[in-house]
């Protein structure tokens, strides 16, 4: 029998708010077993552009990383917002260790070519480093994953964070029991985004493309629900989006099925 793997991944203004992580790293730290948290925290990264001058383009959820973009994402996501996480992690009891896809050689990726649009340092992962995250984990290590890569040449690159999650999950999934939970600020995946009553309990691929097509699910919850989706064609067990309250009540909120 496999032993059980949960990746969460958080995003949105969980990462931004003391009071919300704190939860969220609570709720987390009582998961027993092995366990990956790949964090975001584009609204940080944003609201540091602005200050620097610097202009935030989004396509679809995607951040067009230009150079200065790219140094901003490194301070934020490797900076301040990992070692937030991990020091709040030991806290609670979990020996964390922050990294990004460039810590022992982790996550391999290659830059986006330019197509219609030019995303800038974005990478395509191309390779993770499977080995690597079981010796971490088999020796206690909670892996606190920040949304870069590398692409084995020197450089770095911005990596959408949902990507990150999906990409580890269906690499790990041959070796464990694997649920991959993408966590932000609401219950689930709203009908409407004014109501937090209106979850919707089950997506498949067929509704994905409806309601996108409607307007309903936008932006940075495409991303989050096309990696979804690619994670259960590869094998994980389950894909759930929630809160941090639906972590720890269960696993409410919307699951993914195909």
């Amino acid at each position: 029998m496999r032993e059980h793997l949960i990746i969460i991944k958080v995003g949105g203004q969980i990462v931004e708010e003391e009071t919300s992580l704190r939860t969220l790293l609570k709720d987390f730290s009582r998961i027993a077993g092995g366990k990956i948290l790949v964090h975001g925290g584009g609204k940080g990264a944003t609201a540091l552009a602005e200050k620097l001058g610097i202009e935030t383009k989004l396509v679809e959820g995607r951040r067009i990383t230009d150079a200065e973009t790219l140094k901003v994402a490194t301070m934020v996501y490797a900076g301040l917002v990992n070692k937030n996480i991990v020091a709040g992690l030991q806290a609670f009891g979990n020996n964390a260790i922050g990294i990004t896809g460039a810590d022992l050689d982790i996550i391999r990726a290659v830059k986006r070519p330019v197509g219609a649009i030019d995303y800038g340092f974005v990478g395509d992962i191309s390779w993770v480093n499977a080995q690597a995250l079981v010796d971490l984990i088999g020796n206690g290590a909670v892996p606190v994953i920040a949304p870069l890569t590398h692409d084995g040449k020197g450089s770095l690159l911005n990596t959408n964070a949902d990507t990150i999650a999906s990409e580890l999950a269906t690499t790990l999934c041959s070796r464990y029991e694997l649920r991959l939970i993408y966590c932000f600020e609401k219950p689930g995946v709203l009908m409407n985004q004014a109501d937090d009553k209106t979850v919707i309990p089950e997506i498949n691929p067929q509704l994905f493309e409806e309601l996108k097509a409607q307007g309903v699910i936008s932006d940075g919850m495409i991303p989050k629900l096309e990696s979804g989706f690619n994670a259960l064609r590869h094998g994980v067990t389950a894909v759930v989006i929630t809160n941090a309250q639906g972590i720890s009540g269960g696993l409410k909120g919307t699951r993914l099925v195909l």
